[in-house]
């Protein structure tokens, strides 16, 4: 078991003040795996401070200086990839080749993104007679969330360090540990001390004492649109600056002369990767009334090949969901799909067979789902996929818009130009054309109640940055 008892504030491993602490459950044995502080508000009071204390000298390092930092972040990530795969396998429940991949690899690419983006990024420019220049937002509390860990850790904790932000970072209690990795990797880096921080907790305690904390000048927070909504309340007392990314609802969009096979089986990689526990998953799956017959035939068979077991044991296409909360959530939904009255053409509410342990769901598909069905309009977060026809692409593209949510979305067409044209009526953060892979350059947010701000690429360190103005007197010419 992974013992974590001391909180990373100040540059030093610190007793945390409770004395109390929080299990961490592994998903696909339920045993507990490790543990982490129970964090209190005056934790947070002192990692905030440290935070304070350390901003100024941070903001004036120079940029350079501030990358090299960031590229022994970096390396000292890209070393520690596979303990740190096999680790939130564990957490999260993501098959661990998947997890080395994806939910270790993306972290070290984006500290080392960053590192290469300040040494062309612009932080001054000439406007006429004025000087503006990027300064960065102050202290950055940074809440994230269990999905994808890591990832979301370095999209907020990388960028706001590039800008300057010194930075109380606050991890799901649900997967932590990887968190702690990443502080021993800052801490051997040496990072001047109470740049970074990390308290561990729960949201309710540590969360809403950070957001709404006097001394932090910014909240970056990744979760539900329920506990964003939360954030927002809070950071409003002091009028803070909020970045939030929260809920999806995602359609692909599949036109009439698309690629259906491939279609259908681009929409549901999208839809079950990490047992659907990703955001912008790909959960509504639009296509023409003469196609349903087809796509639904196609659906089937390609969810047949989404193996459901162990994440270690190097068959399986989907681990567990990531606790019991989680698991009985989603068959919750199966089961409303199923009373709704939509077609369940694979997968269902019952436990997959030979799993007795673990917080597995088979992965389901219903089909001839209604647009406002419930399954079709809240978010799941589990490998369940929705097929809705549409008459024509008017009614498509209001059907992808018919959504609290408006973060990923999806459209599939032989002609490029044409599936642009529907990509741009959608009103989502991101629409992948004929599955085009994720950029961790480009922006990533959402519109509506998918939240505000954008991560990633210099869209994301633009977010933890203010701008000042510095008007010049002109010289009159003799």
């Amino acid at each position: 078991m992974l013992a974590r008892d001391m909180l990373y504030i100040n540059g030093l491993w610190t007793t945390p003040k409770s004395g109390r602490f929080i299990d961490v459950i592994n998903a696909s044995t339920e045993e507990v795996m490790g543990r982490v502080p129970e964090g209190t508000p005056e934790d947070v009071d002192a990692a905030v401070a440290a935070a304070r204390a350390a901003f100024e000298g941070w903001a004036a390092t120079p940029a350079a200086e501030r990358a090299a930092y960031l590229q022994k972040i970096h390396e000292g990530l890209k070393a520690r990839m596979e303990e740190i795969g096999k680790l939130i396998a564990g957490e999260v429940g993501m098959p661990v080749k998947l997890a080395t991949m994806i939910q270790a690899g993306s972290p070290t690419a984006t500290f080392g993104m960053y590192a290469k983006m300040l040494a062309s990024f612009a932080f001054e420019e000439k406007v006429g007679n004025s000087l503006i220049l990027r300064e960065p937002v102050g202290v950055v509390a940074a809440i994230t969330p269990w999905n994808y860990p890591l990832h979301q850790i370095a999209a907020k904790v990388a960028a706001a360090l590039a800008a300057g932000c010194s930075v109380v970072l606050k991890p799901s209690e649900v997967a932590p540990l990887n968190a702690f990795v990443l502080a021993e990797i800052i801490h051997a880096a040496g990072l001047p001390a109470g740049v970074f921080n990390l308290v561990t907790g729960y949201g309710p305690v540590v969360g809403e004492a950070m957001a709404a904390h006097a001394q932090v000048d910014m909240v970056s927070f990744t979760g539900s649109t329920r506990a964003g909504k939360r954030v927002s309340e809070l950071a409003s007392a002091t009028v803070k600056r909020v970045a939030l990314e929260l809920g999806g609802k995602s359609a692909a969009v599949v036109l009439e002369d698309a690629d259906l096979p491939a279609a259908v089986k681009g929409t549901i990689n999208a839809c079950f990767l990490n047992s659907g526990q990703t955001c912008s998953a790909h959960t509504r799956l639009l296509v023409p009334e003469s196609k349903y017959e087809e796509a639904a035939q196609i659906a089937v068979e390609v969810a047949k090949t989404f193996t459901v077991g162990d994440p270690f044991a190097g068959t399986a296409k989907l681990g567990p969901l990531v606790s019991e909360l989680q698991r009985e959530r989603v068959r919750g939904y199966i089961r409303k799909g199923i009373e709704g009255g939509a077609q369940l053409l694979a997968g269902g509410a019952d436990a997959p067979e030979g799993l007795p342990k673990g917080y597995y769901v088979k992965p389901t598909i219903f089909g001839r789902v209604q647009p406002d069905a419930i399954i079709a309009q809240e978010e799941i977060f589990g490998p369940v996929l929705s097929i809705i026809t549409y008459k024509d692409e008017d009614e498509a593209v209001r059907i992808a818009n018919n959504s609290p949510y408006g973060l990923g979305g999806g459209v599939w067409s032989k002609d490029e130009e044409h599936a642009q044209k529907i990509a741009r009526r959608m009103r989502t953060g991101q629409v992948d054309i004929n599955g085009g892979p994720f950029n961790l350059r480009a922006p990533f947010g959402g519109f509506k109640q998918s939240g505000n701000g954008r991560e990633l690429g210099r869209f994301g360190l633009e977010e933890f940055l203010e701008y000042k103005s510095l008007q010049l007197k002109q010289e009159t010419k003799a």
